[in-house]
Protein backbone atom coordinates (compact mmCIF):
# COMPACT_ATOMS: atom_id res chain seq x y z
CA UNK A 1 0.00 0.00 0.00
CA UNK A 2 1.43 3.08 -0.99
CA UNK A 3 0.68 6.95 0.53
CA UNK A 4 1.30 10.25 -1.06
CA UNK A 5 4.25 11.62 -0.50
CA UNK A 6 3.92 14.58 1.57
CA UNK A 7 7.28 15.52 2.58
CA UNK A 8 10.93 15.82 1.23
CA UNK A 9 13.02 16.23 4.53
CA UNK A 10 16.55 17.41 4.75
CA UNK A 11 19.05 16.13 7.53
CA UNK A 12 22.64 15.88 8.47
CA UNK A 13 24.62 13.03 9.61
CA UNK A 14 25.38 15.10 13.20
CA UNK A 15 29.25 14.72 11.87
CA UNK A 16 32.34 16.80 12.27
CA UNK A 17 33.06 19.22 9.86
CA UNK A 18 35.13 17.56 7.26
CA UNK A 19 34.46 13.97 8.48
CA UNK A 20 33.55 11.53 5.30
CA UNK A 21 30.31 9.23 6.07
CA UNK A 22 29.93 6.16 4.23
CA UNK A 23 26.60 3.95 3.81
CA UNK A 24 28.12 1.22 5.82
CA UNK A 25 28.52 3.67 8.48
CA UNK A 26 24.70 5.09 8.09
CA UNK A 27 23.95 1.33 8.02
CA UNK A 28 25.65 0.61 11.07
CA UNK A 29 24.49 3.68 13.03
CA UNK A 30 20.49 2.89 12.23
CA UNK A 31 20.52 -0.51 11.51
CA UNK A 32 22.42 -2.66 13.71
CA UNK A 33 21.41 -4.15 17.19
CA UNK A 34 21.26 -1.24 19.90
CA UNK A 35 23.94 -3.53 21.69
CA UNK A 36 26.53 -3.61 18.71
CA UNK A 37 26.04 0.23 18.48
CA UNK A 38 23.11 0.61 16.40
CA UNK A 39 19.43 1.55 16.58
CA UNK A 40 17.82 -1.42 15.48
CA UNK A 41 15.73 0.06 12.86
CA UNK A 42 14.24 -2.51 9.89
CA UNK A 43 15.68 0.53 7.32
CA UNK A 44 18.55 3.69 7.54
CA UNK A 45 16.79 6.86 7.67
CA UNK A 46 17.32 8.21 4.35
CA UNK A 47 17.04 7.75 0.59
CA UNK A 48 20.04 9.82 -0.52
CA UNK A 49 23.35 11.41 0.98
CA UNK A 50 25.11 13.97 -0.11
CA UNK A 51 28.99 13.00 0.27
CA UNK A 52 31.50 15.81 1.36
CA UNK A 53 32.32 16.11 -2.50
CA UNK A 54 28.92 16.42 -3.60
CA UNK A 55 28.10 13.07 -4.99
CA UNK A 56 25.12 11.88 -3.98
CA UNK A 57 24.41 8.08 -3.13
CA UNK A 58 21.14 6.50 -3.02
CA UNK A 59 21.39 4.49 0.06
CA UNK A 60 17.40 3.04 -0.13
CA UNK A 61 15.86 2.56 -3.84
CA UNK A 62 12.81 4.33 -4.81
CA UNK A 63 10.88 4.04 -7.76
CA UNK A 64 10.90 8.24 -8.18
CA UNK A 65 6.88 8.58 -8.12
CA UNK A 66 4.68 10.49 -5.83
CA UNK A 67 3.66 7.84 -3.25
CA UNK A 68 5.67 6.22 -0.73
CA UNK A 69 5.62 2.63 -0.95
CA UNK A 70 5.91 0.51 2.29
CA UNK A 71 9.38 -1.01 1.14
CA UNK A 72 10.82 2.53 0.27
CA UNK A 73 9.89 4.16 3.52
CA UNK A 74 12.94 5.11 5.42
CA UNK A 75 13.68 5.99 9.31
CA UNK A 76 13.93 9.82 9.07
CA UNK A 77 11.33 11.36 11.65
CA UNK A 78 8.98 9.22 13.55
CA UNK A 79 5.34 9.74 12.30
CA UNK A 80 5.91 11.52 9.34
CA UNK A 81 8.31 7.90 7.46
CA UNK A 82 5.45 6.77 5.39
CA UNK A 83 4.88 10.18 3.63
CA UNK A 84 7.81 11.24 3.74
CA UNK A 85 11.50 11.39 1.84
CA UNK A 86 14.40 11.65 3.70
CA UNK A 87 18.09 12.82 2.31
CA UNK A 88 21.14 13.70 4.08
CA UNK A 89 24.19 15.68 3.88
CA UNK A 90 27.31 14.69 5.55
CA UNK A 91 28.30 16.88 8.37
CA UNK A 92 26.49 19.26 10.42
CA UNK A 93 28.21 19.50 13.79
CA UNK A 94 31.28 21.61 14.54
CA UNK A 95 35.15 19.73 14.56
CA UNK A 96 34.59 17.01 17.06
CA UNK A 97 32.09 19.18 18.72
CA UNK A 98 28.42 17.61 19.01
CA UNK A 99 26.91 20.32 20.74
CA UNK A 100 27.54 23.21 18.65
CA UNK A 101 25.63 22.31 15.38
CA UNK A 102 26.44 24.07 12.73
CA UNK A 103 26.29 24.34 9.04
CA UNK A 104 29.09 22.70 7.74
CA UNK A 105 27.80 21.88 3.92
CA UNK A 106 30.44 22.21 1.42
CA UNK A 107 30.34 24.29 -2.05
CA UNK A 108 30.34 21.19 -3.52
CA UNK A 109 27.24 19.91 -1.18
CA UNK A 110 25.36 23.06 -1.43
CA UNK A 111 25.37 22.71 -4.99
CA UNK A 112 24.68 19.23 -5.44
CA UNK A 113 21.98 19.47 -2.93
CA UNK A 114 20.62 22.81 -4.58
CA UNK A 115 20.10 20.64 -7.92
CA UNK A 116 18.49 17.56 -6.34
CA UNK A 117 16.35 20.17 -4.54
CA UNK A 118 14.97 21.97 -7.36
CA UNK A 119 14.25 19.51 -9.61
CA UNK A 120 12.55 17.66 -6.52
CA UNK A 121 10.53 20.33 -6.20
CA UNK A 122 9.64 20.79 -10.28
CA UNK A 123 8.32 16.77 -10.39
CA UNK A 124 6.62 17.55 -6.91
CA UNK A 125 5.95 20.97 -6.53
CA UNK A 126 3.12 19.94 -3.65
CA UNK A 127 5.54 18.13 -1.42
CA UNK A 128 6.59 20.34 1.67
CA UNK A 129 10.53 20.25 1.54
CA UNK A 130 11.30 21.42 5.29
CA UNK A 131 14.54 20.41 7.95
CA UNK A 132 13.95 17.79 10.31
CA UNK A 133 13.69 20.66 12.72
CA UNK A 134 10.74 21.24 11.80
CA UNK A 135 9.04 18.35 12.58
CA UNK A 136 11.23 17.11 15.64
CA UNK A 137 12.63 18.91 18.52
CA UNK A 138 16.20 18.55 17.17
CA UNK A 139 19.05 20.74 15.56
CA UNK A 140 19.08 18.90 12.68
CA UNK A 141 20.10 19.92 10.09
CA UNK A 142 21.56 22.88 11.46
CA UNK A 143 20.86 25.76 8.77
CA UNK A 144 17.60 27.05 7.95
CA UNK A 145 15.68 25.17 5.50
CA UNK A 146 13.00 27.82 4.78
CA UNK A 147 15.72 30.64 4.36
CA UNK A 148 17.68 28.29 2.36
CA UNK A 149 14.72 27.62 -0.02
CA UNK A 150 13.92 30.90 -0.53
CA UNK A 151 17.58 31.83 -1.47
CA UNK A 152 17.41 29.22 -4.38
CA UNK A 153 14.16 30.12 -6.28
CA UNK A 154 11.92 27.99 -3.99
CA UNK A 155 8.88 29.88 -2.43
CA UNK A 156 6.25 27.19 -0.57
CA UNK A 157 2.60 28.29 0.88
Amino acid sequence: MANKLQYLVIHCTDTPAGREVTSDDIRHWHTDPVSKGGRGWKQVGYTDMFHLDGRRERLVRNNEDAYVDGWEITNGVAGYNSVSRHIVYVGGCAANDHKRKIDTRTEAQRRAMKEYVLNFHKRFPSVKIVGHNQLAAKDCPCFNVPAWLKEIGINQK
